[in-house]
């Protein structure tokens, strides 16, 4: 089998999978600009952060037809996003891991995409591995990122339990009114 060096940045995914390809690796988190503008102004990441990646090619055999080509991806990161509930920065960790079915153009891509529950993408000889793995990033961040239990208890105004004065009365005062048997003024 000749092994044939191998870009991750353009990735010859036929060829790679033909060749039960390997490939491994780290990247730092602001190579990947979109995953970057997505955490936390205060807790960029910064080139000690790193994304940990392989990916494996498989080809698939298949009766009276072409073999199946096939990409294995994972990627791990962690990443400071902005907590939901105090808005301060939380640690997350994002763990992703997909197999990808390349077919021969678009049309057989998307017919199969929407009869099968594989991921299906056609076939290209030049495939940016580093923005499928942030693309899958992207994809695991979690809808909602918080603490279990915030640092810092969110920080209230002062008075705002008191009624400010000026303000809309209380609508349940009027229900009680009632209840006592008078009206508010």
């Amino acid at each position: 089998m000749k092994l044939r060096p191998v870009d991750p940045t353009r990735l010859d995914v036929e060829a790679f999978a033909k060749d039960g390809g390997s490939l491994d690796g780290e990247w730092p988190v602001t190579l990947l600009e979109r995953l970057s503008d997505a955490t936390h102004s205060e807790a960029r990441p910064t080139d000690a952060h790193l994304v940990q990646w392989s990916a494996q090619g498989e080809s698939r055999p298949r009766r009276a037809s072409v073999p199946e080509v096939w990409l294995h991806v994972q990627a791990k990161a962690c990443v400071s996003l902005v907590c939901q509930r105090c808005l301060g920065p939380v640690e997350t960790p994002l763990n992703a891991q997909r197999s990808f079915h390349f077919v021969a153009n678009e049309d057989l891509a998307a017919q199969l995409d929407a009869d099968t529950e594989d991921d299906v993408l056609a076939m290209t000889r030049s495939l940016n591995l580093c923005e499928l793995v942030e693309d899958e990033l992207l994809l695991a961040l979690p809808l909602v990122p918080r603490h279990e239990v915030c640092p810092d208890p969110l920080p209230m105004s002062p008075g705002d339990d008191e009624v400010v004065e000026g303000s809309a009365p209380n609508p349940f005062a009027a229900l009680a009114a009632l209840k006592r048997g008078s009206t508010p003024n």
